[in-house]
């Protein structure tokens, strides 16, 4: 039998004491359905502009008041100020605008330096389940938390407790358990370097590697695939090569929304004559044209265009597609010798040519159209461009790490890359387009369940301890084990780990069947209310407000997308006196747990981040003399062998690699859906209800379809359907979602995330990295009924 999980609401006629009852009194795992439809507009043309400007206002100012709201955006990612909380995108290694920002960014640090604050009192007034039932965008709102906060077990509101007492609380359970290994401590992207270092420093002296991050979830895929590929799971360019290359490819990315800054290297490149190609399956605003905020005399014309050409493929049709631009490079460098297939760097510097070409000639056209959806001529047009370039940069984001076969994806793009000899010289290169500001960062320094044996040798020289060696957990694998009663305490140093994680119900099962859920927060969200039977919440500041310690105002470091490590200084005052820094945090931990068995002096360390910088140096390759260099203005770049024209790999080759083409088996009626990310949100945060440049207003909870599609399914505009996932024999359900019809190829759907997460099965996640297959779910639509939620 089928294993139905559904976000239905259960019916309040069922007697209390019943199974039923006590599962409708347990606090919602997902967000409460909307009470009205959103309002559907049409699709915007033009990105940037008036909009955007009166947008990053209206939540700067709405959230900050007008002069603390300017304040802080004039601080945002300059070299004096603090990094930009919100995505990775580099900033200009020189000189930098005045207003060195985005609309988005604008909205994240409107989000961080909100006026709104949530008291103690605040929680005496609403319990956990009261909290439960309003919406994710509700609960953000309500402003930054202010000190921090137990659940008890049994308990029904949060009450406040001491730092000193949270700690114990902490320690109490973590030295409970049978071993180290039943514990789990997650990361965010937005945390520090400093404080990523000393947090795995101190989890593997706790005894574990059991340290899943947020980028288990976004774009280890591509860490993965490019690691075995070049040696390296980085990007290889830098900003400087956008206004160098002659081709830029945008592969499964919307930077319009989710890297907005990106936009303005795209309009530079595309004014100097730069053939920008976008492979997406829906049309996205911010490539067709852009108007650049701070251009005054452009705000009134029709913007610049960007795409030269678009190939609407269909979901996971990537692997198809990019094999046939191989196919079409092999056949122009017949027309061409020598002109289009770099023959002497790929017998210099590669391996495994030959067998990559001989599997591009084993598959057919016919294959290649009916996968990817999208027409030879097309494909080729594209491969033209390919060929005619001599710098070509490909770049990537989550469109392509979120499948089964997501290593394949960026593999088939790496060797694209190796056909043409685009790596290691200027305006050529890779780079996959990054999350959180600071999640690569994250990885940079030892957050991973499979650390190098290098890594620990070096972290054992410097702090003489052994650190564990075995595996640990990743995300996905967290999950399981808290699942099964394996893992019994979830440490979260940011984030919302409930939200952001696939298989929403499953998740929040395993949540609930912990001792302890702890997390490092911001502000209020639902991870906070599926908890363990204990629950804290421990407040710390944000990258907007000054970390004053003993030893002075201290800063922070972050890595961005393409390896510069640079400070982040906050400007304006912390939220609350209760706040403490996450190095302070992590320290306090340390001391609490660990005790006499660690010789580290982490409140030394912690007054003085210097101290901790001093000692990244001696372990983390590349950051030798690291308190200098990164007082340098711009920081500096980490080194990186293949943008340097160095492969890293083990025979110091790049290689070449063959994937079959994925077979996405549909049943009559089916699509594969993909999530996807509104205007009005970053991650889990949201900022509004409103997707702009898509033309939907005022609403989450919509599937958008193609035309064709809606007819064959026998659903009209407007309608509200339920949404079934099926996988390996299992049902998931999402109820009452409205149709939008929309330019997406056919047997195709799209929805928001975190509202369609409970879709997609906790074991489906791409081979080798497991990063959960969110862009890669298999759907039914149905009408919904009414009398339902």
């Amino acid at each position: 039998m089928a294993d139905a999980r559904s976000n239905e609401q259960v019916a309040p006629k069922d007697p209390v004491g019943s199974s039923a009852s006590l599962a409708r009194a347990l606090p919602s795992a997902q967000p409460p359905i909307e009470p009205k439809p959103p309002a559907v507009g049409p699709v915007q043309e033009v990105a940037g502009g008036v909009p955007a400007v009166m947008s990053s206002l209206q939540h700067a100012w709405g959230e900050m008041g007008a002069i603390r709201g300017t304040q802080l955006l004039l601080k945002l990612n300059q070299q004096d100020g603090f990094d930009c909380p919100g995505c990775a995108w580099p900033d200009p290694d020189t000189h930098r605008s005045v207003a060195e920002f985005c609309e988005n960014g604008a909205k994240a640090v409107a989000e961080e330096g909100t006026l709104a604050r949530i008291t103690p009192e605040f929680f005496r007034q609403h319990s956990v389940s009261e909290l439960a039932a309003q919406s994710d965008l509700w609960l953000g709102k309500q402003g930054r938390l202010t000190h921090p906060m137990v659940l008890r077990e049994g308990g029904t509101h949060y009450e406040p407790i001491s730092w000193e007492a949270a700690f114990a609380l902490v320690a109490e359970e973590l030295n409970a358990l049978g071993s180290p290994d039943e514990a789990c401590f997650y990361t965010s992207g937005r945390t520090s370097n400093e404080a990523a270092f000393l947090y795995q420093l101190f989890v593997r002296q706790f005894g574990t590697n059991n340290l899943p991050d947020c980028a288990d979830l976004c774009h280890e895929s591509s860490g993965t695939a490019l690691n075995e590929a070049i040696g390296i799971g980085k990007g290889t360019v830098t900003l400087e090569d956008f206004e160098k290359a002659e081709a830029i490819f945008v592969i499964g990315q919307n930077p319009g929304t989710n890297h907005p800054r990106m936009l303005t290297s795209l309009q530079a490149a595309a004014r100097r004559g730069c053939q920008i190609v976008s492979i997406n399956p829906l049309p996205e605003t911010g490539l067709n044209r852009f108007k650049h905020p701070q251009e005054l005399i452009q705000l009134i014309g029709p913007g610049t265009a960007i795409n030269r050409l678009w190939l609407p493929v269909r979901i996971n049709g990537d692997v198809a597609l990019l094999k046939g631009l191989g196919k079409a490079l092999l056949e122009e460098d017949a027309k061409r010798p020598g002109q289009v297939v770099a023959k002497d760097f790929i017998r210099q510097r590669t391996t495994g040519f030959e067998a990559y070409v001989e599997a591009l000639r084993a598959i057919s056209w016919d294959e290649v159209v009916e996968q990817s959806g999208v027409p030879a001529d097309q494909i080729r047009a594209a491969a033209q461009i390919l060929a005619n370039s001599d710098r070509t940069i490909f770049c990537w984001a989550m469109g392509l790490t979120q499948h089964q076969n997501a290593v394949a994806n960026i593999q088939e793009i790496a060797n694209l890359a190796l056909m043409r000899g685009s790596i290691g010289k200027p305006g050529a290169g890779l780079c996959p387009v990054r999350g959180h500001s600071n999640v690569q960062g994250d990885r940079t320094m030892g957050i991973v369940e499979k650390p190098a044996p290098a890594f620990l040798d070096a972290l054992q020289r410097e702090f003489s301890f052994e650190p564990p060696r075995n595996p640990g957990l990743d995300t996905v694998a967290t999950i399981r084990a808290m699942h099964a009663g394996q893992v019994k305490v979830l440490f979260a140093l940011g984030g919302n780990f409930l939200s952001a994680t696939p298989d929403t119900e499953f998740t929040a099962e395993a949540l609930r069947r912990t001792r302890l859920t702890a997390h490092v927060s911001t502000k209020l969200n639902r991870a906070h209310l599926v908890h363990g039977r204990r629950a804290l919440i421990l407040p710390c500041l944000g990258r907007t407000e000054r970390d004053v310690r003993t030893g002075g105002e201290q800063f922070v470091t972050v890595e961005n997308s393409m390896g510069v490590v640079h400070t982040s200084r906050g400007a304006v005052e912390p939220a609350s006196e209760h706040l403490r820094s996450e190095p302070d945090i992590v320290a306090g931990l340390a001391r609490a747990v660990l005790g006499q068995r660690s010789r580290v002096e982490w409140q030394a360390l912690v007054e003085d981040y210097d101290r901790i910088r001093e000692r990244i140096a001696r372990v983390v390759p590349g950051f030798q003399d690291f308190n200098r260099r990164v007082r340098e203005p711009g920081g500096f770049y980490l080194p990186n062998g293949p943008r340097e024209g160095r492969f890293t790999t083990p025979d110091g080759k790049a290689r070449f690699t063959v994937h079959p083409l994925p077979r996405i088996e549909l049943a009559p009626g089916q699509l594969l859906m993909m999530t996807i990310r509104s205007h009005d949100q970053y991650n889990t945060t949201l900022y509004g209800l409103d997707d702009r440049y898509r033309g939907i207003l005022n609403g989450r909870r919509v599937v958008l379809l193609n035309p064709e599609d809606m007819r064959a399914l026998g659903v009209s505009e407007g309608q509200v359907v339920d949404l079934t996932s099926h996988f390996r024999g299992e049902q998931r359900v999402a109820r009452r979602f409205v149709v939008v019809p929309y330019r997406i190829p056919r047997r195709c759907a799209a929805t928001y995330f975190p509202e369609t997460n409970v879709l997609v099965p906790i074991d489906n996640y791409a081979e080798k990295s497991r990063t959960p297959a969110s862009k890669s779910v298999v759907i039914s639509v149905t009408p919904s009924d009414a009398t339902r939620g």
